[in-house]
């Protein structure tokens, strides 16, 4: 069902994207750690000199509840630019996967070939996750090296551990809109209205409750809520949720791939 010669065919397609987006993830973990200073955590303040609103900054999830090095991480990088960035890079693959392949007409010379739509769409799929993989795991093992030769001794390894996994099965789930919406559609613009649209107006939902109290309660209309980096790091009971990520996830991809295998398509 799985074919690897398509899939080293889209993996040649799109490293560069990946690289990319690794390298900027990399960039701005190294400049939130290296803001750490366990002497001095207003960092609101240098953040406020820089003519940010109080407002924007609670939008972007920069309020620091615990003071360790893995609160500092948790707030100033998990809280927004861990969500939007690797969000942004699946956005764009999910829809050149299926959707952008149908659309040029290149659908028509895969499909041409013994594979079938079900080992089209795995393959596609399973790239789409092992991409998101690699990209929080990368995340996670530079936090890990920067830190260790930066600040020895100061991360909490088995908080950093949850704190990536959770952040890996949010975006699982979140990428799941893209591919499905991917799957589902036969026209780019189309399954990129759907498909990024559904992520960003939910991340702007969840902003919108971050900056503004009275509204609050709207982030639990977001796939977002499922993703709590406090209770993570602290090691509160979070199975509920990590349980609801892995079924939309689930659903979703699977969703996809029997859409995809059913509908009708311009060959």
């Amino acid at each position: 069902m799985f074919n690897l010669v398509l899939f080293i065919k889209t993996l040649k397609s799109n490293y560069k994207l990946i690289l990319i987006f690794m390298g900027v993830l990399a960039m701005y973990m190294s400049i939130i750690i290296g803001m750490y200073d366990p002497e001095d955590l207003d960092i609101l303040n240098q953040l406020a000199s820089l003519k940010l609103s109080p407002e924007l900054l609670n939008a972007m999830g920069f309020t620091l509840i615990d003071t360790s090095l893995i609160g500092f991480i948790s707030s100033y990088f998990y809280g927004f630019l861990m969500l939007a960035f690797p969000m942004i890079c699946y956005i764009i693959l999910g829809n050149k996967l299926v959707a952008s392949l149908v659309d040029k007409g290149s659908m028509a010379s895969i499909l041409a070939t013994p594979n079938t739509r079900i080992s089209v769409a795995l393959t596609q799929g399973v790239f789409l996750l092992i991409t998101i993989t690699g990209l929080i795991g990368f995340v996670f093992i530079w936090g890990i090296v920067y830190c260790s030769i930066n600040l020895a001794g100061m991360l909490d390894i088995k908080g950093f551990i949850l704190l990536n996994i959770g952040v890996l099965l949010l975006h699982y789930a979140i990428s799941g809109i893209c591919f499905f919406s991917s799957c589902l559609f036969n026209e780019s613009r189309t399954s990129l209205m759907v498909g990024a649209g559904l992520p960003i107006a939910f991340l702007l939902l969840q902003m919108l409750s971050n900056a503004n109290k009275e509204i609050e309660t709207f982030r639990f209309l977001t796939i977002f809520s499922l993703f709590e980096p406090t209770k993570l790091i602290i090691g509160e009971n979070i199975l509920p949720q990590i349980l609801s990520l892995i079924a939309i996830t689930i659903v979703l991809y699977l969703g996809g791939i029997a859409v995809f295998n059913k509908k009708d398509l311009p060959l």
